[in-house]
């Protein structure tokens, strides 16, 4: 089992934005690094349902579920983010196969 995340006890309102900013920062770094990687993914697909990939996004679906449960955010919450992202990432990832394919 994963250990839960370690979190400062901030003396401060200002403390707390902070970290809350410095997280921020840390989470869109790692969203564009994520898009690369989906743009990348679009040279491997063989047609748009390839792209969509359902099944794979059931299995991305319970895997952030168990790890968000495992590090103590909250399940539903996670996979309300994670099914938007996703969408958001199919569009894009559809975007390059489209041009690919032209």
């Amino acid at each position: 089992m994963r250990e839960r995340v370690n979190i400062l006890d901030c003396k401060t309102l200002d403390e707390v934005r902070n970290n809350i900013d410095r997280i921020d920062n840390e989470i869109i770094k790692l969203i564009a690094e994520r898009g690369v990687y989906v743009k990348q993914a679009s040279k491997y697909k063989k047609d748009s349902q390839d792209v969509k990939a359902p099944n794979r996004v059931e299995a991305v679906i319970q895997k952030v579920r168990r790890l968000s449960e495992e590090y103590g955010a909250s399940p539903d919450m996670v996979e309300k983010l994670y099914r938007e992202m996703i969408e958001g990432f199919v569009n894009i990832e559809m975007n390059e196969f489209d041009n690919a394919v032209r």
